[in-house]
């Protein structure tokens, strides 16, 4: 039934394989071996995992948009240019008013104040970043208008810094997928698997559709994708890769174990989200007698929790490298920030800054060239 020098438990060719009356390992229920052994009750239940490199920490540049989805960026930004528009409209409505109301009383000073449209700009953006802003209107539509505004980016820099600090301090190491639902979508993602593990055998027996098509698909497109031992596709995951092995949790625990245990350090790490369940059971020969008593054994033994006491006793894994996901349930050290951290903001100050140089150019070039056209013009009247 077993070949010594292969990891497949179906003998190949015209070979029997090796006869034995109890095979105590991990035999994935399949109608194919259903046929030919007896399968115990199951003694292991399982969910299939992905393994995946722990990832490089990256700079925190979204931290600064992060507190506000982009619907709330959006109505922001039409509401600067709703506010400049009415208060340009309104300003432009009182000056020709005012004008009017000049010529018709014959008087020497109108009675509104000339304000240019640079000056709204400064005022709509200045309140916007907590800078203030002079408003010399007195006129009421106006001053309501720029009092909603006062209160509208009150409301938006409160609600923006309260939770600006959240986002600053968030871990920056975004993990490679979450899912195998991330692995099918994904182009650039390549798929490992175990030669005789559950989900090869899934898919090379069965004919399905979606999320399973896919990842057959992806199977098939990459050479070296079934890998013979869980080690194998191990070593096919190097720092930096976009290589996603599955395989059952029991396995990918041991190759974890085994990493931390050559390195020192935690390479690898389990994505947030399992994948289907499967079981292994005990194999014996076709009509043994010893299979319901052994079935029965297995049984009693999972009832006392004695399996699960083996399976920490065996797998000792060490509490900094468990493989479990960066967002567990588990308190971590805080650590200090760093400048990655503050990417975002100084990439906002950059092109601050950046922008106010680039306006300062202007003013200056605008200048000269102001101070240069007033020369030519009183040489002229010189002349």
């Amino acid at each position: 039934m077993v070949r010594v020098t292969e990891f497949k438990l179906e003998p190949t060719g015209k070979e029997r394989g090796l006869q034995c009356d109890l095979l105590t390992q991990d035999v994935v229920p399949t109608p194919q071996r259903n046929k030919i052994v007896d399968l115990t009750t199951p003694w292991y239940y399982g969910n299939l995992v992905c393994v995946i490199p722990v990832p490089d920490e990256t700079a925190n540049i979204n931290s600064v948009i992060k507190p506000f989805q982009w619907p709330v960026w959006l109505l922001i930004g039409v509401s600067i240019v709703v506010v400049i528009a009415v208060l340009n409209l309104l300003q432009r409505y009182l000056e020709y008013r005012s004008a009017f109301e000049m010529d018709f009383k014959t008087s020497n000073k109108p009675r509104a104040e000339k304000w240019r449209t640079g000056n709204q700009y400064l005022y709509v953006f200045g309140n916007l970043l907590s800078q203030g802003g002079f408003c010399p209107s007195k006129w009421l539509p106006y001053r309501l208008v720029a009092g909603v505004w006062i209160l509208a980016a009150f409301i938006f820099v409160q609600a923006y810094t309260s939770t600006l600090i959240t986002y600053v301090v968030t871990p920056i190491n975004q993990p490679l997928i979450n899912s195998v639902y991330d692995i099918a979508g994904s182009s650039d993602i390549n798929l490992l698997v175990r030669e005789t593990g559950s989900l090869n055998t899934l898919l090379s027996t069965n004919n399905f559709t979606g999320l399973f098509a896919t990842l057959r698909k992806k199977l098939d497109a990459v050479p070296n994708s079934r890998c013979v031992s869980p080690s194998e596709c191990i070593r096919l995951m190097t720092p930096g890769s976009r290589n996603v092995f599955v395989d059952a949790k029991a396995f990918v625990l041991d190759e974890i174990r085994k990493d931390y245990k050559k390195t020192g350090k935690c390479n690898f790490q389990i994505a947030k989200e399992s994948f289907i369940s499967a079981t292994a059971s005990f194999a014996l020969p076709k009509n043994s007698p010893y299979t319901p008593v052994i079935s029965r054994g297995l049984l009693e033994l999972m009832q006392i929790g004695l399996i699960d006491h083996w399976d920490t006793w065996f797998r000792p894994m060490p509490p900094q490298c468990n493989g479990k996901p960066p967002n567990g349930n588990k308190t971590k050290k805080l650590s200090p920030l760093s400048l990655k951290n503050l990417t975002g903001a100084f990439l906002v100050l950059l092109v601050g800054l950046s922008l106010s140089i680039l306006v300062f150019l202007i003013e200056k070039i605008n200048s000269v060239s102001k101070c240069r056209r007033s020369r030519k013009v009183n040489g002229l009247q010189r002349d």
